[in-house]
């Protein structure tokens, strides 16, 4: 396979990987958020997601980030009587982001990321040594 064909494929995924956290940080970033009005509803998490489309150019497929769905799981309810967002109840909604599964999303999008970044490194450097090789 190509050298610059691997690389610009590892960058694909690069870029879905760069999206999926960014998409994680947000709901990381509004795990504690409440809704600014009384029985509001608050955050809800965001699910990334991936779709797998045919460069012509490449003749291979790529990765690109998809459509960001909404997690549709019921908000959690806290008695906070006082809280401005309380309903008529006392309860609180409290977004539907749990920080563990996002930590450890976090982690996997940084790993798979990683993994890309060390192809583009690999290629970068054999495609270094070929010209080395021509020069000599």
């Amino acid at each position: 396979m190509d050298l610059i064909k691997s690389m610009k494929i590892a960058a694909s995924g690069l870029r879905a990987q760069s999206a999926r956290m960014r998409v994680i940080s947000e709901n990381l970033a509004n795990a504690n958020s409440t809704a600014l009005d009384p029985g509001g509803d608050p955050y809800r998490r965001q699910i990334p997601s991936f779709k797998s489309t045919f460069d012509r150019e490449l003749q291979a497929n790529v990765v690109e980030p998809g459509r960001t769905r909404l997690d549709r799981s019921e908000f959690t309810l806290r008695y906070e009587p006082g809280h401005p967002a309380a309903d008529a109840n006392g309860y609180v909604k409290l977004p539907n982001v749990n920080t563990l599964v996002e930590m450890t999303d976090m982690r996997e999008a940084q790993r798979s990321y990683e993994a890309n970044l060390n192809v583009v490194r690999s290629a970068r450097s054999m495609l270094m040594r070929t010209l080395d090789i021509l020069r000599a």
